[in-house]
């Protein structure tokens, strides 16, 4: 079953900072951990919220406008996408996930939808 780990409110030092070697090495550190797990599909930090650009539809229109969807103190900061066992293997991941200490991570399963360019859904799977 696939996870998302959605990593919010973490202040990610930028090269030069105090602290961003050790902060470099440690989120290597997990994903290499979880490739060794084989639970690894991919990862990514975002921009900034400053950097968003919302789009809507609305009766034809298309709305655009500068910023996230939500103005919240919450930031998204980044996502990990893993295809873990069971939810209980995410949660686990998610806990030794760095960016676990300082903010949080949201973990959500994955929907697979047939036919439209995603895997199945296995629902043995989802069912856990």
């Amino acid at each position: 079953m696939q996870y998302m780990l959605l990593i919010y409110n973490c202040v990610r030092p930028e090269p030069g900072d105090p602290g961003f070697e050790e902060a470099v090495a440690r989120v290597n550190a997990f994903a290499d951990e979880c490739r060794r797990r084989g639970v690894w599909l991919e990862g990514r930090p975002l921009q900034s919220e400053a950097a968003a650009t919302t789009v809507s539809v609305r009766d034809g229109r298309t709305l655009i406008t500068d910023g996230p969807f939500a103005e919240t103190h919450e930031h998204l900061g980044g996502f990990y996408l893993f295809d873990c066992r069971n939810l209980d293997e995410a949660l686990e991941l998610a806990a030794l996930c760095p960016m676990a200490a300082e903010g949080s991570i949201e973990v959500r399963p994955v929907v697979g939808i047939p036919g439209v360019g995603h895997a199945p859904v296995d629902a043995a799977a989802s069912a856990e």
